[in-house]
């Protein structure tokens, strides 16, 4: 009898949140998400998904339970470590968080800036990512001049640049029409089939449709 083993990358074992004010976004919360495995998070507004991926990434951290990225207990992590995680992690904010006074290309640099890199090789990496999500012709325009699809790939190009193992990405279709939708889910399945772990947070059932990709839903903080 063969007997197959899969690396947890991401891990929540019983773990709760809760805000000041007594505000409870995740109640006892567990599951497991394999290496190179893609996940869909879904739930209602305010059920808990944007709080959950931001303990993945240490922007917050829990009350209770543990959360455990390619092993690492994120709730014991020192501030001086954050940055070693976070090099391993991309992430795709709901918001953007685009530079509008930095153009395409700078924007996609400044993660590597922060890392270190050397001036060549960022460069090599930021027209690799750009070319990626279909950007480079546009690399010395300023965001504020892209559609909605293309800020959205353009915050893409800004995450995949570290080439990291574990990409999290918050509603990325959810100001998006139909089209670019499935443009963004065509990047990220890309991603998937080179090995990247993804866990998406959505609620556009154009996406989830038919998608074959396992679901995690959140409904008040709990997980179904």
């Amino acid at each position: 009898m063969w007997l197959i083993y899969f690396f947890k990358m991401i891990t929540f074992n019983q773990v709760h949140k809760r805000y000041p004010g007594g505000y409870e976004a995740l109640k006892n919360v567990s599951f497991d998400i394999a290496e190179g495995e893609m996940v869909f998070l879904t739930g209602h507004s305010g059920a808990g998904k944007s709080t959950l991926l931001k303990l993945i990434a240490a922007i917050e951290r829990p009350n209770s339970g543990s959360v455990l990225v390619n092993n690492q207990n994120i709730g014991a992590l020192k501030g001086g470590a954050l940055p070693y995680l976070r090099r391993n992690l991309g992430i795709i904010f709901q918001d953007h968080k685009l530079l509008f006074d930095r153009n395409v290309f700078d924007n996609v640099l400044l993660p590597l800036q922060i890392c270190g890199f050397e001036h060549r090789e960022s460069g090599k990496r930021v027209r690799a990512a750009l070319d990626k999500v279909g950007l480079l012709k546009r690399e010395k325009s300023n965001p504020i001049a892209l559609s909605g699809g293309e800020q959205q790939r353009l915050c893409i190009a800004r995450a995949i640049v570290n080439r990291p193992s574990i990409l999290l990405a918050d509603e990325p279709t959810g100001n998006l029409d139909a089209a670019y939708a499935r443009e963004i889910m065509a990047i990220f399945n890309s991603f998937h089939q080179v090995g990247a772990t993804l866990l998406i947070s959505t609620h556009d059932e154009s996406v989830l449709q038919d998608s074959g990709v396992r679901r995690l839903v959140l409904k008040e903080g709990v997980l179904q």
